[in-house]
């Protein structure tokens, strides 16, 4: 088990595999053993590495996140890369490691040589699902499949966790919104948006199709990919093909 420190707390990260460093940045609530049932279709061709954000997982725990959580997981990333001088390496982030994920890519690009940023909400927090995330949560708890999943990410004390996780995201609704302190426009380096038109998590609170147009009119080069099956997140619910698509981009982004 491999550990970096960030702000005198330690952080739990491991690779898999051989090759280009290929990051994958978990989600809301979870952890990095989301990714455990699709690291056989990367670990052949890259060195997967993967991270458990602080106060998650295995990484040491928070009384409070951060309210600019996203912002602050970006400089988790950061801090690993740079001490562990991996050199540039590619990202894939769901979710809310989606929303890290860029912000690394904008803050540092000097680390990064592409990032797929698959199946978030946008630049900004959804008054519509924030709102209802408290009792969407306690609701949630409720099903045996769920909480099993929580506590094989986190452990015990896999409920503290999802009510910090709860906590900051309205929080930071309330007094931020943006999840990004630089403006897409600024990306310097190939982005992918990936999404299913049925991720669970957003229908009927946002259009899909026109956020992702507008992401991607955004953002110099951009491209999207939309699944249009499969639940949230798209990295999971169409692993096969997400995992063909992606290695198509980051051969192309190489060149």
């Amino acid at each position: 088990m491999a550990y970096f420190y960030y702000a005198d707390k330690k952080i739990y990260y491991e690779e898999i595999g051989r090759g280009t460093p290929l990051l994958l940045l978990h989600g809301n609530s979870v952890s990095s053993k989301m990714f455990q049932g699709i690291i056989d279709l990367y670990k052949e061709d890259y060195k997967v590495i993967l991270i458990d954000f602080l106060g998650h997982g295995r990484s040491d725990r928070l009384e409070q996140f951060p309210t600019d959580f996203w912002y602050d997981q970006a400089m988790q990333v950061i801090e690993l890369l740079t001490s562990c001088r991996y050199g540039r390496v590619n990202l894939i982030g769901t979710s809310g490691g989606a929303l890290a994920a860029l912000n690394v890519a904008l803050e540092r690009p000097d680390l990064v040589c592409s990032v797929i940023a698959d199946s978030f909400e946008g630049e900004k927090s959804l008054e519509a699902w924030t709102t209802n995330i408290a009792h969407a949560r306690e609701e949630t708890k409720k099903k045996k499949f769920v909480r099993q999943l929580w506590e094989y990410c986190h452990g015990e004390d896999w409920e503290k966790v999802v009510d910090n996780d709860t906590d900051v995201i309205v929080r930071h609704h309330q007094m931020i919104q943006h999840f990004f302190h630089q403006d897409l426009s600024q990306l310097k380096i190939p982005v992918l948006l990936t999404v299913s038109l049925e991720d669970d998590e957003f229908v009927g609170v946002m259009d899909i199709k026109k956020t992702y147009g507008n992401l991607q009119t955004k953002i110099p080069g951009g491209k999207q990919l939309v699944f249009p099956t499969g639940g949230h997140p798209a990295m999971l619910t169409n692993a096969e093909e997400f995992s063909g698509a992606a290695k198509v981009f980051f051969r192309n982004a190489e060149k």
